[in-house]
């Protein structure tokens, strides 16, 4: 009778398995209830890779080829770039104070420390994301109205 149990257990397991893949699912937790003081308690979970920008590459290209990483520095994971700029928070970016005026920054602009860079809003709380050192802003990897996740990189400053 246990082997029987154990063996639909396995299947009911497999099947959450399948049912968060199909429905990209990061999470997926059942309590199941057999009787009295018999139950099983099943959490299922994978890890999922979080695109920080529209044109990342993969990182299994950057592993395969070192050179062309080195040559081509769009390649690169903009996260590991040591001018980067990581959000603080979950949330929105907004490139401007407000809609219609003018972005906080551009490509090519010279930034002192203390600078907004731009806004991320978390809980209808605008939060102004600095500039941690005087820089160029040499790439911005976030669209406004973007959502971002803690550590995304937003800017990279040179």
């Amino acid at each position: 009778m246990t082997e029987k149990k154990h063996d639909a257990d396995v299947a009911f397991i497999q099947a959450l398995a399948e049912l968060l893949r199909k429905n990209d699912l990061t999470e997926l937790q059942v309590k199941r209830e057999y009787g009295d003081d018999d139950s099983l308690s099943v959490r299922v979970s994978r890890q999922t890779q979080i695109a920080p920008a529209p044109v990342a590459a993969a990182p299994l290209a950057v592993a395969a080829a070192p050179a062309a990483a080195a040559t081509a520095p769009a390649a690169e994971d903009p996260a590991a770039h040591p001018g980067a700029v990581t959000s603080p928070m979950v949330g929105t970016v907004y490139m401007q104070g407000e809609p219609g005026s003018p972005a906080f920054i551009h490509v090519g602009q010279p930034v002192s420390e203390g600078d907004t860079l731009l806004i991320v809003e978390a809980m209808k709380t605008m939060n102004h994301i600095p500039a941690p050192r005087a820089g160029v802003v040499k790439r911005i990897l976030v669209e406004d109205g973007a959502p971002v996740e803690y550590g995304a990189p937003l800017v990279i400053l040179e």
